[in-house]
């Protein structure tokens, strides 16, 4: 079945007919999670995003085995666009999902809690409109905006095959831990966007990345630092449109989320969650090639939660 094909059945069936069927063909609730008592991928539906996040982290060990007493934080989920959360939302990050993590790490003992993106429009909007920064500093983050070039540095990319080098924010090169929190939505160039390329967020210059090779970007980047922990928001998602949505676009309340410090399996996961083969996300495959993780979920011990 194609993406037109899948698009049309599920606009046929409905919001709830939908979820249903992306969570049979992720075949991440084929099975039961019980018994297993870790997890190399945790994937939760069916609740609100703060609380999927508790059972999401729960299920992987806690907090405590992502973020140790005195580390610092970098929290950074998608604030690019000045679009408010709710049902015509999936632009950005579900700002109750952030507020959680940054409450589960400063209750693991984190010292400082910081919550940035580089936003595409303007930053104070983006901030503001979402929703994260009030729920983020509300939790005690602290919010920094990402849109003084002097806040980044130029690092080499080892092993890097289209990207050599990328001027990278001092959050994400000084930060003890970084946790990658993306929203799952459809993405023009690149059909789906999450975990691999919600790090184009962390650097400067990096619409020099469409004309070097995206794709290969994207899985390069990685080589430099992987996150910490990846949890991917699939509550309300961007099924057209995307990466900013339009009043005409179609949208899925999934009730979703996926964690994993695994960056690739991650990805994976949302591919098929989203209603796409991963082989067709070029990024996915290039950085399973770089081995930054694992592109076969068949391999990995997968907790299934639902709520």
């Amino acid at each position: 079945m194609d993406r037109r094909e899948f698009l049309i059945r599920l606009g046929r069936y409905g919001a709830a007919a939908g979820a249903a069927f992306l969570a049979g063909r992720a075949g991440l609730f084929a099975q039961s999670g019980r018994g297993r008592k870790t997890y190399d991928l945790v994937a939760v539906k069916g609740g609100e995003p703060d609380l999927m996040f508790d059972r999401g982290i729960e299920a992987l060990g806690g907090m405590g085995q992502f973020v140790r007493t005195g580390q610092t934080v970098a929290i950074k989920p998608n604030i690019s666009f000045g679009s408010e959360p709710g049902p015509r939302g999936g632009a950005n990050t579900n700002p109750l999902l952030v507020k959680r993590i940054v409450e589960h790490c400063l209750n693991a003992g984190a010292s400082r809690v910081y919550v940035f993106d580089n936003s595409i429009q303007y930053w104070k909007t983006c901030y503001d409109r979402s929703g994260i920064e009030r729920l983020a500093k509300a939790a005690g983050a602290i919010v920094v905006p990402a849109n003084s070039e002097g806040a980044y540095q130029t690092v080499p990319v080892p092993g890097g095959r289209a990207l050599k080098n990328a001027k990278v924010h001092e959050l994400y090169l000084g930060s003890d831990v970084v946790i990658n929190v993306p929203v799952l939505k459809h993405h023009s160039s690149t059909s789906i966007t999450a975990a691999l390329k919600n790090l184009m967020g962390t650097v400067w210059d990096r619409t020099t990345w469409h004309f070097i090779d995206l794709h290969q970007c994207i899985a390069d980047f990685p080589l430099f630092r992987r996150p910490t922990l990846n949890v991917i928001d699939a509550y309300q998602v961007l099924m057209s449109g995307g990466p900013q949505g339009y009043s005409t676009s179609r949208r899925l309340k999934m009730q979703m989320q996926i964690l994993s410090a695994d960056i690739v399996a991650a990805d994976v996961a949302a591919a098929k969650t989203w209603g796409i083969e991963p082989e067709k996300v070029a990024y996915i495959m290039k950085a399973a090639d770089l081995r930054l993780g694992v592109a076969d979920l068949d391999r990995l011990s997968i907790g299934r939660i639902s709520l």
